[in-house]
């Protein structure tokens, strides 16, 4: 378990603690480690009672919980509270925008036990009534409830990559003479998956007799003489389909592409041979070689065709990081710790910082006196690191009207502002739009941080007009962020041709708030690449002397 499996776990206990009305200041201490537990530094698995007990606001009686947790998956508090509440009552838990006091009232007052009942209830208008409810809360729960439906049985890429690439790695020790590639949306490294599949040039009987040796792991669902099913293990299902050697190469360059991709090359009315490579099958059609992320039926057919497929972005190309967090907001490692992390282990030329704005007290964001305090710091650090460099950056919280939340005499010493939205999203179009607009006019705007705030899977984030929004950046000198968080990947990659069209740079930023964060960085590549993004396209594949001179015409030209 991961440090912050450990904390929601905790987390959790206090929840249900809250739930069942116990003493307040027993939740509020599990709240408390909870946090205290996501902010450690190491890995608290691997950790002694004794190591543990030494951090602050960790006690002997903590640490004795997580280690318990850790070797039984729960601890005695927990156990006690979830073997009395009912699987629904739990589930209603992770809905957003139910607490356990709503929850409560739910369970006890309206007699509601399921998410199924629950989304009826809410159909039948019956929560408006109810204590600490009303209409705009019933509309809200029904339309996370409706969300979470519609994404059963999808998966972030990001998260199951691991679990997928040591199955396969199995497969390919424990038979060796034998081909297992990944292919379909995963080999396009599509950002949710819901099935991960796998050619293999193995007779599937074998295949299966392998898997049934560790059917405790990986269960077979399905076994017949094309395809095995497998139930990964709290993960998506795996399909394994046999190609025979000589036709591998076909199968694997059909079953990669999207149907979109697909039906494009069948209009192309030429017979797909079985060649020994998909660069010769791509030239025997008249088409210069597509890769796997671009296999989505969008323009690559047409890039192909006048031999135009662009040179796509690779983690190589990166020469900094930015947007960035610490210890002062609400990161996990110090600026310092941060910023040796991209330099020694990521072998970077620079280190943008963007702690959180003043507004955003939920995160500790910097008040005026923290801002100089920093920038402070960043001083001495650049003399020590030299010629490695820290830029001074904030993410500044775009408001409710579309203003940044420091005035003109602070934004202008920052190096660059990102800014971005992280309060008051429930928006229509219109609105969010417009107030995206308002901060992207706003001279001191750089980069326009996750431009719609969704949480992948969780949450949908507000509709904006994308056109509108990138000919603003475009019109503004405003770049555009591709946030590399696995949960985000914001902007999406259906429009980043959009804004290369129209003269618009990405930023490939990991919003990271550890140092192991900035390895985010490869998913935010992997939707650049599917977006056609290549490096002259990204800011930050910019040298260090070039985007220091990028940073200072900008602000000449702003006047600022």
């Amino acid at each position: 378990m991961d440090n912050k499996a450990i904390a929601k776990a905790f987390k959790f206990c206090g929840q249900l603690m809250e739930l069942y009305n116990e003493n307040t200041f027993r939740s509020k201490n599990m709240a408390t480690a909870s946090y205290k537990i996501e902010k450690l530094s190491f890995p608290a698995a691997e950790s002694t009672v004794e190591e543990l007990s030494a951090s602050p606001g960790i006690g002997k009686s903590t640490a004795e919980k997580i280690i318990k947790l850790v070797q039984t998956g729960a601890f005695d508090d927990l156990d006690s509270y979830l073997s009395k509440t009912p699987k629904g009552i739990l589930e209603m838990l992770s809905i957003k925008g139910l607490g356990p006091k709503k929850v409560q009232v739910l369970w006890r007052d309206l007699e509601i036990e399921t998410v199924g009942e629950l989304l009826y209830a809410c159909n039948e208008n019956r929560l408006v009534q109810a204590k600490g409810f009303g209409l705009k809360t019933q509309e809200e729960i029904r339309k996370a409830i409706e969300f979470s439906n519609a994404n059963q049985g999808l998966f972030l890429y990001a998260k199951v990559e691991a679990q997928a690439e040591a199955f396969r790695r199995h497969l390919q020790t424990s038979i060796p003479d034998a081909q297992f590639e990944f292919t379909g949306e995963f080999r396009r490294k599509c950002e949710i998956v819901s099935v991960i599949e796998l050619l293999s040039s193995a007779p599937l009987e074998h295949v299966a007799s392998l898997l049934t040796a560790i059917d405790a792991v990986y269960p077979l669902e399905k076994n017949d003489n094309d395809t095995i099913i497998v139930s990964g293990e709290q993960g998506p299902k795996y399909e394994i389909k046999h190609s025979p050697s000589d036709r591998f190469v076909l199968d694997l360059f059909l079953t990669t592409a999207s149907p979109a991709h697909l039906e494009k090359l069948h209009q192309l009315n030429k017979e797909i041979l079985p060649l020994t490579t998909e660069q010769e099958i791509y030239n025997s059609l008249g088409l210069q070689f597509i890769p796997p992320e671009l296999r989505e039926g969008l323009q690559e057919i047409d890039w192909s065709l006048e031999k135009r497929i662009p040179s796509l972005i690779s983690f190589a190309d990166l020469k900094g990081s930015l947007h960035n967090h610490s210890t002062y907001s609400d990161g996990v490692h110090s600026l310092e710790q941060m910023a040796l992390y991209c330099r020694n282990n990521l072998g970077l030329e620079y280190f943008g910082i963007c702690d959180h704005s003043k507004t955003a007290v939920y995160a500790q964001g910097l008040q005026v006196e923290r801002v100089q305090q920093q920038w402070d710091e960043i001083t001495q650090l650049n003399l020590q690191l030299a010629p490695f460099k820290i830029f001074k950056g904030i993410e500044s919280d775009i408001l409710n009207d579309g203003s940044l939340d420091y005035d003109d005499a602070i934004l202008s010493q920052f190096d660059f502002v990102v800014a971005s939205i992280h309060s008051n999203i429930r928006m229509d179009e219109q609105k969010a739009t417009e107030r995206l607009i308002t901060a992207i006019e706003n001279p001191y705007t750089t980069i326009l941080g996750h431009p719609t705030a969704r949480l992948l899977l969780s949450r949908a984030g507000y509709p904006i007009d994308y056109k509108k929004v990138i000919d603003a950046c475009a019109a503004n000198q405003v770049v555009i962020e591709i946030n590399a968080n696995p949960l985000r990947l914001d902007l999406d990659w259906r429009w980043h041709q959009y804004a290369i069209q129209k003269g618009v740079l990405l930023s490939i930023n990991p919003d990271a708030h550890r140092t192991e964060g900035l390895l985010d960085m490869k998913y935010g590549i992997h939707v650049a690449r599917k977006g056609g993004v290549s490096s002259e396209n990204c800011l930050n594949t910019f040298s260090l002397p070039r985007i220091e001179s990028f940073f200072n015409n900008r602000k000449a030209k702003k006047s600022i």
